[in-house]
């Protein structure tokens, strides 16, 4: 536990560093509040800004920001300094996805003050940002951990996190794509943010999750010990 808040502790401090990393956890919220606030047109569903940037904030912030943390520290060497300090892999990957987590869900805090829900409605709405913000950061984390370098992950997470992002905003438009999108988590977490208000689980959203979830766990599990941190 020291070690993990140690890293906590280390991160928060790199972050505040690292600009391209604090942006992707600010955007959102900040795009969330300019856009909720300046733009209103007829016709238009009620805090649609809202569920459209949380959802695509649950997508991208924590998968690109897990994976570049990651693959830089590997790349930079700070890994394998941490673990002649007898800091385990399994410890280091907890404390920066603990971090990850934590910094994209005070970001959905702003989003959902910004939808001005009800009490229940921000806790089914968190709730369901929770659950999106832990399989994106498991996705993150896999990746990472695969790659050598802040290049190679980049180049395997924007194409990942553009997919689980903007498949939810397709499918508002295209049926065909809703099909395939539907299967997303990406997608489920979408349907489900915007019944907030009136959140009716069926068994199909949470199957959808919970096989997205151990279909990355086991994804990352293999690229963890492929690259020999287990």
């Amino acid at each position: 536990m020291k070690h993990i808040i140690a890293i906590l502790k280390k991160q928060g401090k790199d972050t505040l560093k690292n600009k391209t990393v604090l942006i992707q956890f600010l955007m959102f919220p900040i795009l969330t509040l300019v856009m909720d606030n300046a733009i209103n047109i007829e016709g238009m569903p009620e805090n649609f800004f809202v569920n459209l940037f949380a959802v695509m904030y649950a997508g991208m912030a924590p998968l690109t920001s897990m994976a570049s943390i990651i693959a830089e520290e590997k790349e930079k060497n700070t890994l394998r300094v941490l673990m002649m300090a007898n800091v385990k892999p399994y410890e280091y990957l907890l404390g920066i996805g603990i971090y990850v987590w934590s910094i994209c869900m005070a970001g959905s805090m702003v989003i959902c003050t910004a939808g001005g829900c009800s009490r229940k409605a921000a806790i089914a709405f968190l709730c369901l940002m929770a659950a999106g913000i832990a399989i994106s950061t498991l996705i993150g984390a896999a990746i990472g951990t695969w790659s050598q370098t802040q290049m190679m992950a980049a180049s395997v997470a924007v194409p990942v996190m553009m997919v689980f992002s903007f498949l939810p905003m397709l499918s508002l438009f295209n049926a065909t794509i809703g099909k395939i999108a539907k299967f997303t988590y990406s997608e489920q977490l979408r349907l489900m943010v915007s019944q907030a208000e009136n959140l009716h689980l069926e068994a199909e959203n949470i199957g959808i999750l919970a096989a997205n979830m151990l279909v990355f766990a086991v994804l990352f599990t293999i690229s963890y010990k492929k690259c020999k941190l287990a």
